[in-house]
């Protein structure tokens, strides 16, 4: 995924309300950027971290910059927009670069599945094989030199492993995909310490059958790229 137009740098002065970020741009200038990352950014929001900022082009928008990527003090490279973990992942599908989900002929997103009409990021299709449905989690929790996901309980995510583990039980691929954007993370822990119902789902997803698997990726101001499969420590 290629960042256009180019992005600007800055340095992060604060973030705040979830959705906000103060920003001083290399030239000086102060702006608010938007934040598109709903979690508890733990370790990703430093008061003086470097961080890019995209323009965009759109005059309507009440907040023309996004932030996109940052660099914390201690030289990580992390994905800040949780919007572009979707992105990727279809990329890396596309590439064959997600080993386990080659073979497919044809891909949709934002899936309706289920009584209750919930959707799931993607469907993967093809004659004689199973449908694989593919939910998306992005990590960039990095605390004391491990990465964990969640970085807070999380009901909705929950219910995502609920989900997938029906699906898994009609007899259908279900796979939960942990899409690490943190430089610092070279295998993802599920964090029991902070939601114990979530590690408890995903166990009896696990056993009902859902696949769990993590990627890392290479992340520049330039682009951000899906890298390489890693551990999952359940």
């Amino acid at each position: 995924m290629n960042f256009y137009p180019p992005l600007l740098p800055g340095t992060l002065i604060k973030r705040y309300k979830r959705f906000l970020a103060d920003v001083e741009l290399a030239d000086g200038k102060l702006v608010t950027a938007h934040c598109a990352n709903t979690g508890a950014m733990t370790g990703c929001a430093e008061p003086g971290s470097a961080v890019w900022l995209q323009l965009s082009s759109n005059l309507k928008r009440k907040l023309p910059y996004s932030w996109q990527i940052s660099c914390t003090q201690q030289g990580h490279w992390i994905g800040i927009n949780t919007l572009n973990a979707n992105t990727l992942v279809a990329e890396g599908i596309a590439t064959k670069a997600i080993i386990e989900l080659q073979g497919y002929d044809k891909v949709q997103r934002e899936v309706k599945f289920g009584d209750d009409n919930s959707r799931i990021d993607f469907c993967l299709t093809a004659a004689h094989r199973p449908d694989c449905y593919v939910e998306v989690k992005s990590a960039t929790f990095l605390d004391n030199h491990q990465g964990y996901f969640p970085d807070a309980k999380t009901v909705r995510g929950q219910r995502h492993v609920r989900e997938l583990a029906n699906i898994a039980q009609q007899g259908k691929r279900a796979v939960l995909l942990f899409l690490v954007q943190h430089s610092g993370i070279d295998a993802v822990h599920i964090a029991k310490h902070i939601d114990e119902v979530y590690h408890h789902a995903l166990l009896q997803g696990m056993a009902a059958g859902v696949e769990v698997l993590a990627y890392s990726t290479k992340i520049s101001p330039e682009k951000i790229l899906i890298n390489q499969s890693i551990p999952t420590i359940v």
